[in-house]
């Protein structure tokens, strides 16, 4: 009998884990800790993500509603010896498939997880601004920690109040601002920090990443507030209100 495909593609790019640690680390962001029974094999650059499997994907329903079986998460830390990856997950609100097992999520609970097909990582520049907003702020924790001492950097997290930061490396280049309730889409907030950032002259490397809207804004404000060329801005939308297969 032939074996079937997408069961090939499971076993070679997909990986079983057990939930040790499921935590708050702020109101609204959860640390997730999977461990493996074996070294994770996948090529790791900081800015990778993993694949959640909500729904078996070579169910019936998840052959005909893909977007229904996967959900996307940042690995925040790749353990030394590879048998553990820590996610940070931002329960931002909506009643999504992903949402629902990040609240849920508690130690013993058995995950599969896909290997990464993509990246969002810091590439050579003269310095690096980030940019983005709760959800961003995962991505951005591993991205500044693989940064060397000497690398020059500037940017804005948003968050909604100051209790919901989350912390991250090279705190001091960093501003905080913050919505105090007003929504996360096309942030109004964000886009006029970012006007506001004492930049060098010549651009470096900019990383934009959050709600998909608000990203286009702030990509819009640097080219045209700093005389930024697209392409020396990176620009990673992680959700936007509505739509499935982000977070």
């Amino acid at each position: 009998m032939a074996r079937n495909p997408l069961a090939a593609l499971a076993e070679k790019y997909s990986m079983d884990a057990t939930i040790t640690v499921a935590e708050q680390v702020t109101p609204a962001m959860r640390r997730v800790r999977l461990e493996t029974d074996r070294p994770i094999g996948f090529p790791y650059t900081p800015g990778q993500h993993v694949r959640i499997e909500l729904r078996d994907p070579l169910s019936v329903s998840g052959i005909l509603r893909p977007a229904d079986t996967l959900r996307t998460y940042t690995i925040w830390e790749l353990a030394p010896d590879r048998r553990a990856i820590e996610l940070r997950i931002h329960l931002y609100g909506g009643d999504g498939i992903g949402l629902a097992w990040a609240r849920a999520a508690r130690p013993g609970d058995r995950v599969t997880f896909w290997w990464p097909q993509c990246g969002f990582s810091t590439r050579e520049a003269a310095y690096h601004v980030f940019i983005g907003e709760e959800t961003a702020s995962a991505a951005f924790g591993p991205m500044l920690r693989a940064l060397d001492d000497s690398a020059a950097v500037y940017g804005v997290v948003e968050g909604d109040r100051p209790e919901h930061d989350l912390p991250l490396p090279r705190e001091r280049a960093l501003r905080r601002v913050h919505r105090h309730g007003a929504p996360a889409v096309d942030s109004r907030v964000l886009a006029a920090a970012v006007a506001e950032l004492q930049l060098p002259a010549e651009p470096g490397a900019a990383y934009v990443a959050g709600e998909a809207r608000t990203c286009r804004m702030v990509r819009d404000v640097l080219v045209r507030e700093h005389g930024w060329p697209r392409t020396a801005i990176t620009v990673k939308p992680f959700w936007a209100p509505g739509k499935r297969g982000l977070h």
